[in-house]
């Protein structure tokens, strides 16, 4: 096993986690206790062909389904092999979640399916594009600690005491999860309905983080963004909010983006007024392992904040 951490390295090069949160506004949580092996849903002990099934209908709605499972001390698994399937026997109960992460209007829907194969039957499409699935509307604030270890190194590592801190601070909304993406920014949550993904969190920084969401604000020190938003749009955000000092949620709303080339130019409106963001996003010149299995170098996207400014 190599030694080498994609976490560790993207710390030691300073890297900003601003503007990093992936572009998915339809999440889907599926519980399987696991194991999930490298590709969660191709790899997990689900029913035959269910996990191709399953991928297959979340690409073309446009929506990530992601397993979740409680999180447990658990010994290291052996090497070799991955979770295999089921079979068709017949399968226990288990919870599902909709998230439909859009920046203003959250919204969660939850249920149980009395076998996972149900899930082809929820409106996946409908999803993201804002419509209910048909499951049950829930109030509840999900907390998703990647812990996807066999995808990535790192994420089992530090995502895992995370996830074990957040079970104890917050039991009934704490969830681990598979790959949500940024591997290298590992501890990695994700905040639903909100689409609000954090990074480098250590498990004291996990639970502030989930304390101040459910005071209704936000922790820009370790914020990666808004999954509701592209990239630049998230980088412009958090800089607006950190030169206004602004963690409120809800209070800032995106009016006009327009985008040029390398060059977004963002209006939000904060309280009643308007300020502009200009954000240079272009890739790095430097190439970097962006994960622990990456086998080549990729440039990592930058985003300069070019302009802040009241008034439109």
């Amino acid at each position: 096993m190599s030694d080498f951490r994609c976490a560790v390295a993207s710390l030691g090069r300073a890297e900003p986690v601003q503007g990093t949160a992936s572009t998915v506004r339809g999440f889907v949580l599926l519980e399987h206790d696991g194991p999930w092996g490298v590709d969660a849903l191709r790899d997990a002990r689900l029913p035959t062909g269910l996990g191709e099934r399953v991928a297959a209908a979340a690409r073309a709605a446009g929506v990530r389904v992601l397993l979740a499972r409680r999180p447990r001390r658990r010994a290291r698994p052996a090497s070799g092999g991955t979770g295999g399937r089921t079979g068709d026997r017949r399968a226990d109960p288990v919870r599902v979640f909709a998230a439909y992460a859009d920046p203003t209007r959250p919204r969660l829907e939850s249920g149980t399916l009395s076998d996972p194969r149900e899930l082809l039957d929820l409106d996946l499409a409908g999803l993201r594009a804002g419509r209910g699935v048909g499951l049950e509307a829930s109030a509840e604030t999900l907390f998703g600690v990647c812990t996807q270890g066999r995808h990535d190194a790192c994420c089992a590592e530090l995502g895992r005491p995370v996830a074990l801190a957040l079970a104890e601070s917050h039991p009934g909304q704490t969830w681990e999860v598979s790959h949500i993406g940024g591997d290298r920014f590992a501890g990695n949550l994700l905040v639903l309905p909100h689409g609000l993904y954090y990074g480098r969190l250590d498990p004291a920084a996990a639970s502030v983080v989930a304390d101040r969401h459910l005071a209704g604000e936000l922790d820009l020190a370790h914020l990666r963004g808004r999954s509701g938003f592209a990239m630049p749009v998230q980088a412009a955000e958090i800089a607006l909010r950190r030169h206004l000092s602004e963690v409120r949620e809800g209070v800032l709303r995106l009016r006009e983006r327009s985008v040029e080339g390398e060059l977004t130019r963002v209006v939000f409106e904060v309280a009643g007024a308007s300020y502009v963001v200009r954000i240079r996003s272009a890739p790095g010149l430097k190439t970097h392992r962006l994960t622990c299995r990456a086998t080549r170098e990729s440039r990592i996207p930058e985003h300069e904040v070019l302009e802040i400014r009241s008034g439109i």
